[in-house]
């Protein structure tokens, strides 16, 4: 069998570097759903040495032949059955004493999902629950740390670009749009003054569609154009709310 030109590149690696120790690694994921008006996060029960039955993050290894932010998309994909989801790089851990087991690096990765689109038996099959922030059960290592860096960068980045649209569903109200807003923020906004900024951004249709859950009278519902969302980033168009 010929070496692939990966294999082969490793293996001058190792030859290079061999006299250097070795650290291993890992991308950790920070998964954030959206449902009844709460923000929550999926978290399984690790099943290996250290912290073994401690709550944790979803994570893995990353491969020697595959790219870091590919490892995350890898292990999303594995746990939810989605792939074409929003995912970016949060911050890297690198303590020399984050990991017990040995050294290693984690480079944490935030996901946004629509709670309605994963697959729920997949998700359990792993044993992963989703849990409100509020409820959030101590996490293995420094993943605790992790949570919140990621949740300080989806608030900043919601300030300024509607990101939050990831989480509903494509068809959503005014006020729908408002819980997920205060959920991000963790406090509530003003009604009014919200429907007038979040109609003044220029990124909602309107649709001959109300959600009649709520009251008789119902709520019209929108839905998010992409398209103009990217018209006007490409602008420079300030989108804080």
């Amino acid at each position: 069998m010929t070496p692939s030109s990966a294999s082969i590149a490793h293996a001058s690696n190792n030859d290079f570097y061999a006299d250097n120790e070795k650290l291993y690694v890992a991308t950790d994921c920070i998964v954030f759903g959206f449902d009844d008006g709460d923000l929550k996060l999926l978290i399984f029960k690790r099943r290996v040495e250290p912290d073994s039955g401690i709550w944790s993050l979803i994570g893995s290894f990353v491969q020697l032949d595959e790219d870091v932010d590919d490892a995350a998309r890898r292990v999303l994909k594995e746990i939810t059955g989605l792939d074409q989801i929003f995912l970016e790089q949060s911050k890297t851990y690198g303590k020399a004493d984050r990991d017990p087991g040995y050294r290693c690096l984690s480079v944490a990765h935030y996901a946004l999902i629509r709670l309605q689109d994963y697959d729920k038996e997949l998700v359990e099959s792993h044993g992963a629950y989703w849990y409100t922030l509020k409820e959030l059960p101590k996490l293995a290592l420094d993943h605790d740390l992790m949570v919140q860096d990621a949740l300080d960068k989806l608030r900043r980045k919601a300030r300024h670009q509607p990101i939050g649209f990831e989480l509903l569903p494509e068809k959503f109200t005014i006020p729908q749009l408002q819980k997920l807003y205060e959920a991000i923020y963790q406090r509530e906004l003003d009604p009014r003054n919200f429907r007038k900024k979040a109609l003044s951004l220029k990124v909602l249709v309107k649709l001959d569609e109300k959600d009649k859950s709520g009251s008789k009278r119902g709520a019209f519902l929108y839905r998010f154009d992409a398209e103009k969302y990217e018209e006007l980033l490409q602008s420079g168009y300030n989108f804080e709310i």
